[in-house]
């Protein structure tokens, strides 16, 4: 099963920054580029929400709910995206996992163990 690799969540006070990276597996590396990414979050007692996503062309999505405030990025070589995140609330405290968009932007491979975010003061 094709999992991608979170990392960089902790314990941050509000109005604090970080940085979560994904990195893939590399039973996918020669279709890494195209791969259409996403960043997803599911908070305690929600469904996972698509947060921000990043197709090979370089077209980036963000929910209303982080725009201006989140940048997702990738690194071709590096087999990694990335998911700047500013200006945290406690409201986006929640598990963060980064996977594959389908063509029809369903999940594409299975899910990884997610990186948690906590903000709070």
């Amino acid at each position: 099963q094709v999992l991608l690799v979170e990392s960089g969540g902790g314990l941050v006070q509000p109005g604090g920054s970080l940085r979560l990276s994904c990195v893939a597996p590399r039973a996918i590396f020669s279709v890494f580029s195209p791969l259409h990414l996403g960043w997803y979050r599911q908070a305690p007692g929600k469904e996972r929400e698509l947060v921000a996503s990043i197709s090979g062309g370089q077209a980036i999505t963000y929910t209303d709910s982080v725009k201006g405030r989140f940048t997702i990025s990738r690194n071709n070589s590096r087999k990694t995206v990335y998911l700047q995140m500013n200006r945290l609330r406690p409201e986006d405290t929640a598990v963060y996992y980064c996977n594959a968009l389908g063509a029809t932007n369903e999940p594409k491979y299975g899910w990884g163990q997610g990186t948690q975010v906590i903000v709070s003061s």
